[in-house]
């Protein structure tokens, strides 16, 4: 199997910027969905408006459906993750700058792996990290995970991606 040098911040950075962009597309979609099923449970009278003017505002001042709307941001991303990086290893954005998510014996990783990697990751924080020890970049996730991200050549990028049709 042929070994692929781990991948630094900047690299990293710029992937995250280009999969933040997508998540919150999800997210976005995510949210108008679920103000439809608010509006139908107001519809079919399952809950009512009270005091509050609008759908939104419902959402806003109920503690029980702020947290369900949080909760459903935080599973869409992280389900996000697990799929792209279970499936070929590449994000959106992991594909654009040619990088790969693997075990560190060059293996895909787990469900479990993705999910602890997507919760650890800290919105991004975690790749910190990397900037402590250049020689072998790993961020946090990345050690707790036991995963590490490697810059791909060209070709090796290109045939991830054709393998996956």
């Amino acid at each position: 199997m042929t070994s692929f040098p781990r991948t630094g911040f900047w690299r990293r950075a710029a992937a995250w910027l280009y999969d933040a962009l997508v998540i919150i597309a999800f997210a976005m979609l995510s949210t108008v969905l679920y103000l439809f099923f608010i509006q139908a449970l107001l519809s079919f009278e399952v809950i009512s408006l009270g005091i509050a003017t609008d759908v939104s505002e419902l959402i806003q001042q109920n503690p029980l459906l702020r947290t369900i709307r949080t909760v459903l941001l935080v599973v869409v991303s992280i389900s996000f993750f697990a799929y792209f990086w279970t499936r070929g290893g590449q994000t959106i954005g992991m594909r654009a700058w040619r990088l790969k998510v693997q075990q560190l014996d060059g293996s895909k990783i787990t469900l479990k792996q993705a999910i602890i990697r997507a919760i650890c990751a800290l919105g991004g924080i975690g790749n910190l990290a990397v900037v402590i020890n250049l020689k072998q970049p790993r961020a946090l996730q990345d050690y707790i995970a036991g995963t590490e991200i490697v810059t791909l050549t060209k070709d090796e990028n290109k045939r991830i991606y054709n393998s996956l049709d």
